[in-house]
């Protein structure tokens, strides 16, 4: 799978901009503030309808515009799909595919991408949200199916909550039930779907962590449930544990006006040696373990025979030699790479390839002969 060509309009910073991709390494290299980011940002909006550095997409659309229009042609086995996703701040954000109207939610899984930036360093030192989004993102990533799955669980988290919340205030709680009963089958299938995600990942982890910091005190990935006990994976099993967990909290959840059980409260427990790793890891071990859950990523999808675009988001500049030499040599092999960097220095010897120079509100592309030898 690669992404032949990506264009944007009104995205951030840019009025408009236009990409022909190919296939290997492609680098953008530009001084910070330029917009290189964005670009790349705009490609990680077409694989996951959601940005890596935003939790809305308000901050997508450039200053003064009502709208913006994220284009992309994706090749997967030799056939092309026209992706359009337009963006409107406070209005519900439309798509086509190969010009035809189409859900935003059917756009997913045309394009798969696996991003590593400077903000992963949340998935060791953020707070549980930091984590559980990113195993919900690879989630639908590898099952787009999870993402209605996601979006139920989420909208009845929220009326639960709020009909919690008026409990405080003497409201009538008779349909306590039946929200009950939705957030448990909901809840179920999320669970469900995160377990054996874990239980795939957990091992990639830990030897691409061996790789990437062969010095430390190897990791160990777990998954914390707010259920007590040693969880069944299938749905329909989770279920009346929801149900019967939701039964034994609801005085404390009547009292406190908050949901207290379900996937929302979980955790990925991250282990460095003998203790957590938020509080254990220090700076370098923490971009390693970053690194390492990437890299579990991509060859976790890879193994589903569809090999995603890898996107670099300024991250050799943060890496030790050791590390920088483990993400090149995954990078030198994968279908499509696509790099942003500040200056050439950054990129590691080796990945030569098509290379952009970004500046101004331009983006250029920059003859082949002045990239050899992975130096412009």
């Amino acid at each position: 799978m690669h992404l032949r060509r990506l264009a944007v309009t009104d995205f951030r910073s840019w009025e408009d901009a236009e990409l022909d991709l190919e296939p290997g390494v492609t680098v953008l290299v530009g001084p910070n503030g330029v917009g290189k980011t964005n670009l790349v940002e705009a490609a990680g909006y077409l694989a996951t309808l959601g940005s890596h550095r935003v939790a809305t997409d308000a901050p997508l659309v450039r200053r003064g515009a009502e709208r913006a229009v994220v284009r992309g042609v994706v090749v997967h086995h030799g056939r092309e799909l026209a992706v359009e996703l337009e963006i409107a701040a406070g209005r519900a954000n439309r798509a086509r595919v190969n010009r035809a109207p189409a859900k935003p939610r059917d756009v997913l899984g045309i394009l798969r991408t696996v991003l590593f930036a400077p903000e992963d360093l949340a998935l060791v030192r953020g707070d549980p949200g930091e984590r559980r989004r990113f195993l919900d993102d690879l989630l639908v990533t590898r099952f787009p199916r999870f993402a209605a799955v996601r979006s139920d669980y989420d909208r009845v988290l929220r009326q639960r909550s709020a009909l919690l919340k008026t409990a405080r205030g003497g409201g009538d709680l008779r349909t306590l039930d039946v929200w009950d009963g939705h957030l448990a089958r909901h809840g179920a299938a999320l669970l469900a779907g995160r377990l054996e995600l874990v239980a795939g990942i957990a091992p990639l982890a830990v030897e691409a962590f061996t790789e990437v910091a062969p010095t430390s005190d190897a990791i160990a990935l777990g998954y914390r449930s707010s259920l007590e006990g040693e969880l069944p994976s299938p749905a329909a099993e989770l279920e009346p544990l929801l149900l019967e967990a939701l039964a034994r909290v609801r005085r404390q959840e009547v009292e406190r006006g908050v949901c207290l059980v379900g996937p929302h409260r979980d955790d990925l427990e991250l282990q460095l040696g003998e203790g957590p790793a938020k509080g254990y890891a220090s700076h370098g071990e923490s971009w390693a373990i970053a690194l390492a859950l990437r890299l579990a990523s991509y060859r976790l999808l890879c193994a589903d025979d569809v090999e995603p675009v890898l996107v670099l988001d300024d991250v050799f500049a943060e890496l030790d030699a050791r590390r920088r030499s483990a993400l090149a040599e995954v990078a030198r092999r994968a279908e499509q790479v696509l790099i942003t960097a500040a200056v050439p220095e950054d990129v590691p010897e080796g990945l030569a390839g098509v290379r952009f120079a970004v500046s101004g509100g331009n983006v250029e592309r920059l003859a082949q002969e002045a990239t050899s030898g992975g130096r412009l």
